[in-house]
């Protein structure tokens, strides 16, 4: 490459020197150190050349002008993979919302949006979106009942908000006593009291002003307080001015009522069906009957007290549009100088269940037929017959 160069500054040398007219042609090129001015080199005056064909066939650059690819992931927590964009993930698979989300993948690899997602491989390389997510929770997952959550994927529970209370008729059932309880104060009504819901009476004395007892048959406007279906009356003493005491128009609970003297009938009851329950109380002074059942269903009588009186419970023995069944349960109740604790109607299907009480003068119920149409029922028995009137662990005294 040298001599090639050389051999163009002498052609371009010569050329020169022809058209000044002086020095030889070819001399100049003979010896290397030629010169047209004394003290001066010959190629002083040689041209600057620039030629493509002199610059080197290559160079090397230290700075590319492509970076290399970095292996940092963008936004990832967590990295894996191998430097490559490239992977056997994608991002659909077999997909349903149900189940818990569980896996050590990343989103890359078989991905599904139940059951578990898993991979191998990550969405690394150039970038990725959030390297590798693992865990075992979600949030979804198994969800029964209403009892305890818990945040590991499953819930479940056994528990729930309801509760079950059985009783009779009411959360507490006064016990048994034999005694007027003290008066609280006295409440003087022209007019029956209707009662919806429930009604606390705060062991206070309910009269009616004027007295409405004459003595005879009376009607439900005659009554002290007339209770409406499924509503219930406690902690009362009725006084003497009434005439009928307490009127339930279906069925009822009546706790811890009583009376001190009972003009008709102190509890009548009036229920196409079901069951209503006198829970504890007690009466005084009753001609005639303490019960009156005029409806159907079940009257159910716990822990009462009765004295001087005629009949504890009767089913009605000539009412117009007489029927049955009637039933009477009757626990825990004591009977002073009085009648029979239920009397039933054997021809409507009726039926009375004695336990645990006393009658003291040894009379536990009696069995009658009745009439539809009015008139009178005939008695037909007063023992307990093991079928329509059953007693046991009933006592003669009390």
């Amino acid at each position: 490459m040298k001599s090639s160069i050389i051999f163009s500054l002498c052609a371009l040398a010569a050329g020169a020197h022809a058209q000044s007219g002086s020095g030889s042609g070819g001399k100049g090129c003979a010896r290397s150190g030629g010169s047209g001015r004394p003290g001066q080199s010959e190629t002083a005056n040689i041209p600057k050349v620039v030629n493509a064909s002199l610059r080197p066939a290559s160079q090397k650059n230290t700075g590319s002008e492509t970076p290399p690819v970095s292996n940092e992931s963008e936004d990832s927590s967590s990295t894996s993979g191998t430097g490559s964009e490239s992977g056997t993930g994608s991002e659909s698979g077999a997909s349903s919302e149900s189940g818990s989300t569980s896996g050590t993948g990343s989103k890359s690899g078989a991905s599904s949006e139940n059951g578990s997602t898993s991979g191998t491989g990550s969405k690394s390389g150039a970038s990725s979106e959030n390297g590798s997510t693992s865990g075992t929770g979600s949030k979804s997952g198994s969800t029964t009942g209403t009892g305890s959550g818990s945040a590991d994927g499953s819930t479940s529970g056994t528990g729930n908000d309801s509760m079950s209370i059985t009783s009779s008729g009411s959360a507490s059932v006064p016990g048994l006593s034999k005694t007027l309880p003290a008066s609280t104060g006295t409440v003087q009504e022209s007019a029956a009291i209707p009662v919806m819901g429930s009604f606390d009476g705060a062991m206070k004395t309910y009269e009616r002003s004027p007295s409405v007892c004459t003595g005879g048959e009376l009607g439900q406007e005659a009554a002290m307080f007339i209770v409406a279906d499924g509503a219930t009356l406690s902690n009362v003493i009725i006084g003497e001015g009434q005439g009928e005491g307490v009127h339930c128009e279906g069925t009822c609970t009546l706790n811890n009522v009583w009376f001190s003297t009972v003009c008709e009938d102190a509890f009548t009851f009036m229920q196409g069906s079901g069951t209503s329950y006198i829970n504890g109380g007690g009466v005084f002074g009753a001609k005639d009957k303490v019960v009156q059942f005029n409806g159907r269903g079940t009257v159910q009588i716990s822990n009462f007290y009765a004295e001087n009186y005629g009949k504890l419970a009767r089913s009605c023995g000539n009412c117009v549009d007489n029927g049955g069944p009637r039933e009477f349960v009757i626990d825990g109740v004591q009977g002073v100088q009085g009648g029979e604790l239920c009397a039933v109607n054997k021809n409507f299907g009726d039926k009375c269940t004695i336990t645990n009480s006393c009658q003291a003068e040894g009379m536990a119920c009696t069995i009658w037929q009745a009439t539809d149409a009015g008139g009178n029922a005939t008695k037909t028995s007063d023992q307990p017959d093991g079928a329509v009137c059953v007693a046991q662990s009933f006592r003669p005294t009390c």
